[in-house]
């Protein structure tokens, strides 16, 4: 029998069951969430019709857009005293991570506990720094945020809650965006929830343009330990 069902461990250490990704929406994949224990994430085009996912038991999560820039369409905003760093305290950036991304797909999802939500996003930096893919942002000598990147891709970008809405995210980003760019690449994409619009509006300013949409829905098979 075919396998539809791609491990995903990188979400299993955070949640303690299996987790998984389906590799298409087909009937038959969907029956196989039914005999597997576990979580399961399915990413499918927003006008596909969506009642064998509801058969099965898969609810709507989020919509993931993704903007993408070209490099002569970047718009780069300059700010008295922000610079860019990869020297920095890792505990510090885990500690923004804890925290700054609260909106993301599984923060809605009410099968997660918000901790385990938050416990996977540090885990993830975690990751990224280890792979020195992460860059600090710095305003007048100290720590105000950091930007996540990856080949062509932006992957994240937190703010420390002290330094949000002051006009600093547009200079920082714009800058670490063409910083990527002369690693020799012609166009960058990024993934947002439409739900973030202050995470679009940002990227929109920079000269990032809507290219494609993608619907995420979840599904718990059996249920998550308690007090773990």
């Amino acid at each position: 029998m075919e396998n539809y069902l791609e491990p995903t461990p990188w979400d299993k250490r955070n949640f303690h069951v299996e987790t998984y990704e389906l590799t298409e929406h087909t009937e038959a994949a969907l029956h196989q969430t039914n005999e597997v224990e576990g979580h399961f994430t399915l990413k499918v085009d927003p006008f596909d019709n969506t009642e064998l996912l509801k058969k099965y038991g898969f609810y709507y999560v989020d919509t993931l857009t993704e903007p993408v820039c070209k490099k002569e369409n970047l718009q780069v905003f300059s700010r008295e005293g922000i610079s860019l760093s990869q020297d920095f305290d890792h505990d510090e950036i885990i500690q923004i991570a804890e925290e700054a991304f609260s909106t993301g797909r599984f923060h809605r999802d009410f099968n997660i506990p918000s901790f385990m939500a938050d416990r996977r996003y540090m885990n993830w930096v975690g990751d990224l720094i280890e792979k020195d893919l992460i860059v600090a942002l710095n305003y007048e000598g100290k720590l105000a945020g950091f930007f996540a990147h990856e080949d062509d891709k932006i992957l994240l970008l937190g703010m420390n809650k002290e330094y949000r809405s002051k006009g600093l995210a547009k200079a920082f980003t714009s800058h670490c965006v063409e910083e990527q760019f002369k690693q020799g690449y012609d166009e960058l994409r990024t993934s947002i929830s439409p739900s973030n619009v202050a995470s679009l509006n940002l990227f929109i300013s920079l000269g990032f343009r809507l290219k494609s949409t993608i619907d995420v829905y979840h599904k718990l098979n059996g249920s998550l330990p308690v007090g773990v």
